[in-house]
């Protein structure tokens, strides 16, 4: 080979490299999520198999809900390929049309509940809101249902319920007045309004965070509460004098959608059909209490046999709880909220 044909030769490698580097871009992904121990049980459950797997970059970012997306979309500064919001928050956003169509040739939505698959969102994970109380007050004789949370003369005691959260107190006070499970949606609002109203004068604490809700707990500052199940768990772990169950629990799911401008769409459709695959999302428990969307993930075989029964989405729990309704709360979200926050506040 001549010098000047080894120059060419030298030459021609370079433009080749130079070509690849969009292509490699193209290869990585950003995933927002809630960050704390979630995003971190994610990474392990979801984030790292997938990059693993499809031999992408995934970095990561945090989100505060519906509203950054909102923003990202409207201003054409769409930084995040995939993100995760509140089932409620992905039918509004729907409703906006601020996600791409999801391809369902791609992500396979079986065992995944019909009401969290959507054309534009899907079901990612369940928390629960549980009833939880002390047992150095109550023995085993506590509140084992809302109707006993409500009951203030056969369970005297301090109690304290979400104030921020207005759907799942919503919730929890149409089983208050015994309306079944499978009756409570769609809410009667104004029913549930008064049912609150009902026990407002005996709650000593409207707590705002599931961090509140837990010392509440925990420093004995009440007896009874309302209270996420992954927190609950965490006290029951630190050794709180404490139960709770899944009976009458309401399910909330998250979604993961695909902000509207993504410049990596379908390499994020193939992330997300990972992430919601029966395979990683079995992976999901083994880090942390938040369920997986996906019911086949109890039948791949990953799951302690012993663990299944603390997991809130586990088929037998689910059976015990209220699935909370995106598409009710996308149309009545506001006006419910806002009315809820008038009668706490008074």
């Amino acid at each position: 080979m001549t010098r000047i044909s080894c120059i060419h030769s030298l030459a021609l490698a370079g433009l080749l490299a130079s070509a690849a580097v969009p292509a490699m871009a193209a290869d990585t992904i950003t995933v927002a999520s809630w960050g704390g121990t979630y995003q971190e049980a994610q990474t392990k459950a979801f984030f790292k198999p997938t990059a693993d797997a499809l031999g992408i970059t995934i970095k990561e970012d945090t989100t505060n809900g519906l509203d950054d997306v909102r923003l990202q979309v409207t201003g054409n500064a769409v930084k995040w390929d995939i993100t995760e919001l509140g089932a409620d928050e992905c039918a509004r956003g729907s409703k906006e049309g601020l996600f791409e169509k999801l391809d369902y040739s791609v992500i396979d939505k079986s065992g995944i509940n019909p009401k969290l698959v959507h054309d534009d969102w899907v079901g990612i994970s369940y928390t629960s809101v549980v009833l939880i109380y002390r047992t150095d007050v109550f023995g085993d004789k506590g509140p084992k249902t809302w109707a006993d949370f409500w009951n203030v003369e056969k369970f005297p005691g301090r109690r304290a319920l979400s104030g921020s959260q207005a759907t799942e107190t919503l919730s929890v006070a149409a089983l208050a007045e015994g309306i079944p499970i499978d009756k409570v949606y769609p809410v009667d609002i104004d029913g549930a309004l008064k049912s609150v109203d009902k026990v407002k004068g005996h709650i000593d604490a409207w707590w705002t965070s599931g961090a509140q809700a837990m010392q509440l707990v925990k420093d004995g500052e009440v007896d009874m509460a309302s209270i996420w199940n992954g927190r609950a768990g965490t006290l029951k772990k630190e050794g709180a004098p404490v139960a709770f169950s899944f009976d009458q629990g309401v399910l909330t799911a998250d979604c993961m959608v695909i902000p509207k401008g993504s410049k990596n769409k379908d390499i994020a459709m193939k992330a997300l059909a990972k992430f919601v695959s029966p395979e990683l999302q079995a992976n999901l428990p083994l880090y942390v209490d938040n369920g997986p969307a996906n019911e086949k993930a109890f039948e791949t075989g990953k799951i302690p046999p012993e663990r299944i029964k603390d997991i809130n989405s586990a088929p037998e729990n689910v059976k015990k709880q209220v699935l909370q309704d995106p598409a009710f709360w996308r149309d009545t979200l506001v006006e419910a909220t806002e009315k809820f926050n008038n009668l706490v506040q008074q």
